[in-house]
């Protein structure tokens, strides 16, 4: 498949050309779903390296995490319409299927929750992606994708004994891909407003570029469908960078508009994320996390609201 195709598209599979080989990548996507009482995320992925290859799904909710592993036989991807199955589990922009067992976590989930009304970030040439033109280098240690930033969410899931109902839930999407994740970065993302219709999501990181290193922004506020975007490439400055292992406290400004991030951690789990392609970097995430976003106009604020059930990492 064409590079310049699958850029456009980043919600397809990437990384078709590594499946037979044992150069270390790894590619994985996030669904996030919260219903009025419950949040469950979903991490179904690809790992390759010198080794290994392996497929696995990742599961969070707001009380404990998992991580079952898979044959990379049991990986399945189409490009139309875009659809990966792992196992009996099938994920795609429609919704998602699920069906996981494992007795050794004392594990059972299975249900389907559906799609609809999504709303994204926009594209161009340019800005194929959140990534904007660094889209375009192709070796960037780690890709980052922004499939939804909230549709509605409806379905059923049934989680060993509970049942998590989402009649009038949210959706999240997102994906990564690459070797590697960054050494350091924070991560946070909400779409649970209290005040407005809106959607949020920001990540700072290390970036190794060459002999270089720099620190990459990515961070778009939609608010009642208008976007409003803070990244490295569109000359976005951090003014303020305060952050602890449980705690962000964040300042950036483009032209004549400056955005104030403030969120902590609460209940965080175990995940994994990939490093040269294995999985075996443990990372702490909350899917319960809150997170106050003031935006301002010159000295005008603009815009004032709290999400809840936000995702937050720091590492």
């Amino acid at each position: 498949m064409n590079r310049l195709f699958l850029m456009r598209k980043p919600y397809l599979f990437q990384g078709e050309k590594y499946l037979n080989k044992g150069k270390n990548y790894f590619e994985g996507w996030y669904f996030k779903n919260t219903s009025e009482n419950n949040t469950i995320s979903f991490i179904p992925g690809i790992s390759i390296d010198n080794k290994n290859k392996k497929a696995f799904i990742q599961v969070i909710n707001n009380t404990k995490s998992y991580f079952i592993d898979y044959s990379i036989d049991s990986f399945k991807f189409s490009h139309n319409p875009f659809e990966i199955q792992i196992g009996d589990n099938i994920f795609s922009q429609r919704g998602i299927h699920i069906d996981i067992k494992d007795n050794n976590q004392n594990l059972k989930i299975y249900g389907s929750i559906d799609y609809e009304k999504s709303k994204n970030i926009a594209t161009n040439l340019i800005s194929p992606n959140i990534m904007g033109p660094f889209s375009y280098i192709p070796a960037m240690e780690c890709n980052h994708a922004i499939l939804s930033m909230k549709n509605k969410a409806r379905g059923l899931i049934y989680f060993n004994e509970d049942m998590i109902i989402f009649n009038d839930g949210i959706g999240y999407i997102e994906k990564d891909w690459g070797c590697s994740f960054p050494k350091s970065y924070i991560w946070c993302q909400g779409n649970n407003f209290e005040k407005s219709d809106s959607s949020f999501m920001i990540s700072i990181a290390d970036i190794p570029f060459g002999i270089l290193n720099f620190k990459g922004i990515i961070c778009v506020l939609i608010i009642n469908n208008k976007e409003f975007r803070f990244t490295t490439y569109n000359n976005t400055k951090i003014l303020e960078y305060n952050v602890n292992d449980k705690f962000i406290n964040i300042k950036l400004k483009k032209q004549n508009y400056t955005i104030y991030i403030k969120s902590e951690y609460t209940m965080a789990k175990n995940l994994v994320a990939p490093v040269k392609g294995q999985m075996s970097k443990n990372i702490l995430e909350s899917i319960s996390a809150k997170v106050d976003i003031i935006l301002k106009k010159g000295t005008t604020t603009i815009f004032s609201d709290t999400s809840k059930d936000c995702g937050l990492e720091i590492v």
